[in-house]
């Protein structure tokens, strides 16, 4: 049986700094199975007669100039930089990129059990990344996707690593979180951390380009129509900087929690999970009857519908199709904005509800390790404790969350 094609898809934007070391670990990759690799240069047009952006629209020519040069593997530019050829109007950003490459690596010669694997231009990984994408999807055929699991290096600089590891632990706290209630949205959205079958993303229209979270939004619409993987035996390790490419993600929010304002990236309780897993255990009951709680309250809101679940339930011959309907409307979405709204932060000193969120998904051994790091300042927010303290909770949640993703079917 043929190996399936593996298409990389790497949007760039003043990467000239970065890309580099991407393409070296592309380089180092030992895999049965052939590739392809396609950069997306860009940036808006109209960037050229701008006298402070003209020097990306510099850089990202020396980029295109660098990719003509000889390396062990094909690689395809797309050309979204040049005078005259960038982004024009409002249709412009790393969402755009991202389904440029898309279309472009449908409308080539790809078979439908090809794999595409998306990357960001400061992504590094080891040698056996490619080879353990093709392998899992091979041994899981009814997975669409994987959400890779990833780990941000440190930087040595100790502002941009604080900023980091602030971000990741909220990122954790919310995975984990959502793994522990066996929630159909348990994924974590990167787009250097993302693999996807051919035929699954033809199957959903592509990627839709958004200026920001195009990657969140594509895995919600691969989940709803089957399985996302969460588990890959190699991880990405995304690069660790502030950013301003995106409206939200990773790198504006280092940058904004810099600032000191994290208030957009909370650690939120687990007990606000738990009003979700309530819900989660009455789907059954709900298929028969309207019931009455905070998170169905929550919905019937959101969608400003007075009879939310009966079009549901007439169109479900049974409680299996009707679970599934439901969870397409309490999507990922809808969690985090009812996360944001039920969230009463401010009364509560972030440790301290990191620990109690601990207390219920650790085992009392390996939280004995972490407890003398973080009893004491129970009473604090995050930024009390040392680089090194922050960066052994990261480690103990990132531990935590990859015993989760590796038991989920």
């Amino acid at each position: 049986m043929p190996k399936p094609h593996l298409h990389i898809a790497i949007p760039a934007m003043d990467e000239l700094a970065f890309l580099p070391q991407t393409l070296d670990c592309i380089a180092q990759q030992v895999t049965h199975s052939p590739f392809t690799v396609y950069v997306c240069v860009n940036q808006p047009d109209e960037w050229w007669q701008d006298t402070e952006k003209i020097e990306i629209c510099e850089r990202n020519q020396q980029l295109i100039n660098l990719l003509k040069g000889e390396y062990p593997f094909k690689i395809e530019v797309l050309d979204y930089s040049s005078n005259g050829c960038g982004w024009k109007g409002k249709n412009f950003g790393v969402g755009w990129a991202r389904k440029r490459l898309f279309e472009h690596i449908f409308c080539s010669s790809c078979d439908e059990e090809d794999i595409l694997i998306s990357l960001d231009a400061d992504t590094t990984f080891e040698s056996n990344y490619f080879e353990s994408i093709a392998q899992n999807f091979q041994k899981h055929p009814m997975w669409h996707a994987i959400a890779v699991p990833y780990y941000h290096p440190l930087t040595h600089c100790d502002e941009l690593d604080r900023a980091m590891l602030r971000y990741e632990i909220y990122m954790r706290n919310y995975a984990i979180n959502l793994l522990h209630i066996e929630s159909p949205y348990s994924f974590t959205a990167l787009g250097s951390a993302i693999a996807a079958r051919v035929k699954s993303l033809k199957k959903i229209g592509g990627i839709t380009p958004l200026k920001s979270g195009e990657d969140f939004y594509l895995l919600q619409k691969l989940r709803k129509m089957g399985m996302v993987g969460l588990w890959n035996e190699a991880c990405v390790y995304p690069g660790t900087r502030y950013s301003h490419r995106v409206f939200f993600g990773t790198g504006p929010a280092m940058e904004k929690g810099n600032n000191g304002d994290w208030t957009s990236y909370p650690i939120y309780p687990h007990t606000l999970f738990q009003k979700i897993a309530e819900t989660y255990q009455l789907i059954d009951e709900l298929y028969l009857h309207d019931l009455d709680t905070p998170f169905l309250n929550f919905l019937q809101c959101q969608f400003k519908q007075h009879d939310l679940w009966q079009p549901l339930r007439d169109n479900a011959k049974d409680s299996s199709q009707f679970k599934r309907a439901f969870h397409e409307k309490a999507d990922g979405l809808r969690i985090l904005q009812f996360l944001k709204e039920e969230y009463k932060g401010e009364e509560i000193p972030e440790i301290s509800i990191l620990l109690e969120n601990l207390s219920v998904f650790a085992t009392k051994e390996k939280l004995q390790k972490l407890l003398p790091h973080l009893y004491p300042y129970k009473n604090h927010c995050l930024n009390v404790l040392t680089t090194s303290e922050m960066n052994e909770v990261r480690d103990f949640l990132f531990e935590e969350e990859m015993n989760y993703r590796k038991h989920v079917d």
